[in-house]
């Protein structure tokens, strides 16, 4: 800031000194200023005085003083701001590496940006892979951790830990690529849950021959959301209020049964008492095999390692966990 107001001090005089010394007119003197300045040795535009030489002279001196003042502010500057870039991102990879459950989303364009900012309102970790250098520059501050580079890399994906991840998004929009990200995927990890973007029924076809747990086909979705907003608006609606956002009061959340105490195993939700106990209310279950039951019966009995799709208030649904919950 006050590097550059000095050199808009020096231009001022320089272009007011040569007007009032020797009658230059406003462009000839803005002229002579400014290759006086950038000392190019242009020469004179017009004959100078003798005093017009002398100014000339302080002009040149005190020029060198502030443009070699404003360089190297300007170079500190930048040498700064690389420096802290390379730390944040040094500091990023390192925190990554300790990260364990995280998910890994690739590519970072307008579905990239919609899958992460649904992440993170769940309160997931979440680490971004996008090969575009100014996407990763313009983000660096975000609340998530980027890496540059191509996730069809093994080094990428290590780099973003997903020996320690539990799934993998990809939301690029070319198939083919999507394609080779979810071999790569696979390969470093056989367990990783991966999810991908496709554009074509084929293309569905072949990524889950690869791999792939689940496929989403964005024109599929949208399409089907248009046409049930004209066929059935209120259900739309409806389901718009039934968020699985933490900052909604009714939320839809899963509930994974995998340390049920033993007195309430192979028993009947209806004996079991949920409902009554924690306020929530049972709309799904699915069971050890696989199996989903929409809206179970009170007869449905719970299994170790089952889920429960459950509806509820925030502080319900934290009653129907800890009751499932074996404290032994």
């Amino acid at each position: 800031m006050i590097a550059g107001l000095l050199v808009l001090i020096i231009l001022i005089v320089g272009i007011s000194g040569y007007m009032l010394i020797d009658d230059y007119s406003f462009v000839s003197a803005i002229y002579m200023t400014v290759i006086t300045i950038a000392t190019v040795g242009f020469g004179e535009v017009e004959p100078l005085s003798d005093a017009g030489r002398l100014f000339t002279v302080g002009l040149i001196l005190s020029s060198m003083v502030v443009l070699g003042y404003f360089i190297s502010i300007l170079t500190q500057n930048l040498v700064r701001s690389q420096l802290s870039f390379f730390y944040l991102g040094n500091s990023k990879i390192r925190s990554i590496k300790n990260m364990e459950n995280h998910v890994i989303v690739v590519g970072y364009g307008r579905n990239g940006q919609q899958v992460v900012e649904e992440l993170l309102s769940m309160g997931s970790e979440v680490v971004v892979v996008d090969e575009s250098h100014e996407i990763v520059i313009n983000n660096m501050g975000k609340a998530f951790r980027f890496i540059e580079g191509d996730a069809t890399n093994d080094e990428i994906l290590i780099k973003a830990n997903i020996k320690s991840a539990k799934s993998l998004i990809s939301t690029l929009p070319n198939d083919a690529d999507n394609l080779f990200v979810v071999l790569t995927a696979r390969s470093l990890k056989h367990d990783l849950k991966i999810i991908s973007r496709a554009s074509s029924d084929s293309t569905e076809k072949k990524l889950r021959m690869a791999g792939v747990d689940s496929v989403v086909m964005p024109e599929r979705v949208g399409g089907a959301h248009m046409a049930t907003l004209v066929t059935k608006p209120d259900i739309v609606e409806f389901l718009e209020h039934l968020s699985i956002h933490s900052n909604t009061p009714t939320q839809l959340m899963e509930i994974m049964c995998s340390s049920i105490p033993a007195d309430m195993l192979h028993k009947p939700i209806s004996e079991i008492g949920i409902r009554k106990k924690s306020g929530a209310n049972i709309i799904g279950y699915k069971t050890a095999s696989g199996e989903v039951i929409v809206n179970p019966s009170p007869d449905t009995k719970i299994q170790q390692n089952s889920k429960l799709f459950v509806l509820g208030t925030v502080e319900q649904i934290a009653n129907m966990k800890e009751l499932l919950e074996n404290k032994s």
